[in-house]
Parts: C-alpha cells; sequence; structure tokens
C-alpha cells in the first residue's frame, strides 16, 4: 500500500479550500487595484504613478473595492461550482455584470470629476481577468489531485449505496471512486450507480495495492466484524486516507444524512454542544436586531405603496397572519403581505405553493418573486420570534404530519425559524414529503455547523436570490 505523495501534499478539506479560494481572489482584487491606480495614474496627464499621486489623489474606500468583488463571487465559493469551468465563467461573468451596474450607477449619479471613474472602470476589467486566471489555475490543480485520489468505499448496504449515488451525480467528480469493498458474498461483482463491488475484507490489501487506493470511506451500516477491523486498523496506520460516510456525505452535499442516522444521534450530537449558546448567540441576536431595524425602514417607506397595490389588486387585507411553530416548539404568529386572493385561500396553502398558482394575485406574483412578501416579518425578528438566518417555519398542522414520515424533524427547533436559512439557498421548494426530508438534512446541517461566517455568507446569497427573483 502507498499513497500518492501530490495527493497527499495538497489534501485540503472543504474549509481549508475555501479559505484558499478567498485568499486567492483577494490577491486578484489587490492586483486588479493596482493595475486601476497605475493606469489611471498614465491617463492622467497631470499625475504620475508615484507615492504623492497616491496620498492625494485616491480616496479611502476605493482600498475596499477588492472586498467589495469579494461579495459579488458569493455563489462560487461552493465548492462544487469553484471547481466547475462552466459555474466559473458564469459566476464571474455575473459579478462583472454586478460591478458595471454598480459601476455606471456611480457614473450617472456623481457629479463630473467627483470619483475616479476611470480608476473603477479598469478595477472591475482587471480583477475579472485575474480572478478568472486564479480560478483556473486552482480548478486545474485540484481538479488532477481529485483524479488522483483514488477512493474505496468500505461497505455497500444502505449508507454505501446512498454515498455512491451521490458521488455518481457530482460533475464533475470530487474523486475518483474505484469501487466498494463488502464481506456480503452475494454483493461481489455487483454494480452500485456504475461503481463494483470488487472484493471483501480478506482482498482489500491486495486491491489497495493492485489499484493504488489512496482513501478509504466507511460506510458499514451493520456491525463490523473483527477481520475488517483489523484491516482498516492496518491501512490507517501506514497513512492511508479514512473517513466515515456521514464525514463523506456532509462534504459532497452540506447535508446531514438523516435516513441512515441511528435513533439517538440528536442527544449524542446536541447533549453537549447547544447550537445557540455563548458568543455567538449574543452577535446573532444583536445582527438580528440590526438587520430588523434595518428592514423596518425599508417596510415604513414601501408599506403605502404595496398595501395601496394589494387593496387596487384584491381588495382586504393587506397583512395576513398565521400560526407558525418556532424555537422549542412554540407557537408564534408570522406576519406577510397576502398574496392571494383571499385569506381562506392562504390558510389552505398546500404543502407548498405550486408554480403558476391560480390562488396568486397579479401583485402577490411580483411579491413572491422579489420575497418582498416577506417584509412584515422583520416585526417578529425584533420581537424575537424569528430570526434572520435559520430553518423556514412551518405551520402546526404540517409539522404533525411531517414528524410522522420525516426522521428527527422536530430537531429543526433547537434553534428559531428564519427568514432565509441553508436549505433555503441551496433548495428552492420542497413540493413532497421526500424532498421536505432533503430540507431537513440542510437544516441539520446549518444546525450542526452554525456560526457567524456561515449565517454572513447565506445572507449575502440570499441577497442573491432576491436580485435574481427566485421567489415563487
Amino acid at each position: 500500500m502507498h499513497s500518492n505523495s501530490v495527493t497527499n501534499s495538497l489534501r485540503l478539506s472543504s474549509s481549508e479550500q475555501r479559505f484558499l479560494l478567498v485568499l486567492g481572489d483577494i490577491l486578484a482584487g489587490f492586483l486588479g487595484l493596482l493595475v486601476a491606480v497605475f493606469i489611471w495614474s498614465r491617463l492622467d496627464p497631470d499625475s504620475v504613478f508615484n507615492l504623492e499621486f497616491i496620498q492625494t489623489r485616491i480616496p479611502g474606500w476605493f482600498y475596499l473595492l477588492p472586498l467589495l468583488w469579494i461579495l459579488f463571487l458569493v455563489e462560487i465559493y461552493d465548492l462544487r461550482k469553484a471547481n466547475s469551468y462552466r459555474e466559473t465563467f458564469k459566476g464571474i461573468g455575473l459579478a462583472t455584470v454586478l460591478a458595471g451596474l454598480a459601476y455606471l450607477i456611480i457614473y450617472f449619479a456623481s457629479p463630473p470629476e467627483s470619483l475616479p471613474r476611470v480608476g473603477v472602470a479598469v478595477f472591475v476589467v482587471a480583477v475579472a481577468l485575474f480572478t478568472l486566471l486564479w480560478r483556473l489555475f486552482f480548478i486545474q490543480v485540484f481538479s488532477a489531485v481529485s483524479r488522483q485520489k483514488r477512493v474505496l468505499i468500505v461497505g455497500a448496504g444502505r449508507a454505501g449505496t446512498a454515498l455512491a449515488f451521490e458521488i455518481s451525480k457530482q460533475s464533475p467528480p470530487p474523486f475518483n471512486l474505484i469501487g466498494l469493498i463488502d464481506d456480503d458474498p452475494t454483493k461481489l461483482g455487483r454494480q452500485i450507480y456504475g461503481y463494483p463491488v470488487i472484493g471483501n475484507h480478506e482482498s482489500l490489501n491486495q486491491v489497495v495495492a493492485d489499484q493504488n487506493i489512496t482513501d478509504l470511506i466507511l460506510a458499514i451500516s451493520n456491525k463490523m466484524n473483527h477481520g475488517m477491523f483489523q484491516t482498516l486498523l492496518a491501512a490507517q496506520e501506514i497513512g492511508m486516507g479514512l473517513s466515515t460516510m456521514e464525514e463523506a456525505y456532509e462534504s459532497l452535499t452540506n447535508r446531514i444524512p438523516i435516513s441512515l442516522l441511528e435513533s439517538d444521534w440528536v442527544i449524542r450530537e446536541f447533549l453537549d454542544r447547544s447550537p445557540n449558546s455563548g458568543f455567538y448567540r449574543i452577535f446573532k441576536r444583536l445582527l438580528d436586531v440590526l438587520l430588523a431595524l434595518l428592514g423596518l425602514i425599508f417596510l415604513i417607506l414601501l408599506y403605502p405603496i404595496i398595501a395601496l397595490t394589494i387593496y387596487l389588486d384584491s381588495g382586504l387585507p393587506i397583512i395576513f397572519r398565521q400560526e407558525r411553530i418556532g424555537k422549542a416548539g412554540n407557537a408564534y404568529t408570522m406576519l406577510k403581505f397576502r398574496t392571494m386572493k383571499n385569506n381562506k385561500d392562504m390558510e389552505k396553502e398546500a404543502l407548498v405553493t405550486q408554480m403558476n398558482d391560480p390562488r396568486i394575485t397579479h401583485i402577490g406574483k411580483f411579491l413572491r418573486k422579489s420575497h418582498l412578501d416577506e417584509l412584515p416579518q422583520v416585526l417578529n425578528v425584533l420581537k424575537g420570534d424569528m430570526s434572520v438566518v435559520g430553518p423556514r417555519s412551518e405551520r402546526s398542522e404540517l409539522v404533525v404530519e411531517f414528524q410522522k414520515r420525516v426522521p428527527f424533524y422536530r430537531a429543526r427547533f433547537l434553534v428559531k425559524p428564519g427568514l432565509t436559512g441553508w436549505a433555503q439557498i441551496h433548495q428552492a421548494y420542497a413540493e413532497t414529503v421526500e424532498e421536505t426530508a432533503i430540507k431537513l438534512e440542510y437544516d441539520l446541517y446549518y444546525i450542526q455547523h452554525c456560526n457567524i461566517a456561515m449565517d454572513l455568507l447565506i445572507m449575502l446569497r440570499t441577497v442573491g436570490a432576491v436580485f435574481g427573483f427566485k421567489g415563487r
């Protein structure tokens, strides 16, 4: 057995890869800034590129442009997108368009000579080019590492099959999955989503040597026999990469595999770690209040216009109130602008709102697309019933039904419901119980991993969804 030296030297976790992406993008941003300042000074007949020009002509906010550029790139910090040529070109193209629009607003809204228009324009072009070159280099390097990472799944039962299915959907593939190992003789030679079952624990050493395996993923659903345990221990001792199915599944999908967890998982996972404690809880509440106050300003400004359009379109009432279930299973009254023909339609709303639902009013379609229908919920956030980021709240009758049919559903009540959340930015709408289960997997991943950086990422990606009119 041996591990490929290149693979080992470049073996980075998901968080380390994201950090590297951000670091490279920041470097590209400041290179773009340097080029912009240099060309700006060259195009100015009364200036030269020197310390005096930097000190006297460049406003302080100009140096923040690289950070603003990072915000525009937020959609392609998803590693699956970051490793895709198509998504990379799409993400950088969108960021360039957004930056260009911001530049045009500045250009036409400001008086002549008041802002460094040339500098901003050159920065947008230069930073887009440098970022593209860096991202293409990143894809080349880590795609090569992924191809050199040769993996076996140990276990071809429910867990191994579920993992093989998720891997088969990935494009580009996260690594080179060679096949699966299982001690059940009836599974030997079978194909699982295109991957063969190629041996058992007795042949594992030989398979690893013949196939140059670098990593093993442990996905044994039932009790592991002693021979398999000894073989895996020996593999780890010589430097073989060894991870669990849960770790691999979370890394691939950003979800928790609820159908494969044991019944006491929630207790074991959160017994010693409250998902809402310490500094994070204080910071989150302060951020909620700050953003809710900002949202309240928009609500006060927009309420007369929205209320008038709703009234002219379909009469009263303007605000719809509905009981929802919040943290610890406590009920609260959620507020939103009415978007259906009457309150009865809103109350009878099914599992989800269907595409082109005939109950939705003309103005309601716009409010849903733009998510403005949810603006009154800033009052729920100020009151403390909701947070800005968290699982989507549900009606009590749906909660009762989901608890019967979806494992661990009640675990989502460990935190406050949110205006937006990890599930909302990854999955648009759940139309079936199966899709609701997938949404719960995202919610539990958030509850397990939530931190300040994750909340900020969710907020930034939500802004993209709002401007993209992705509501329904």
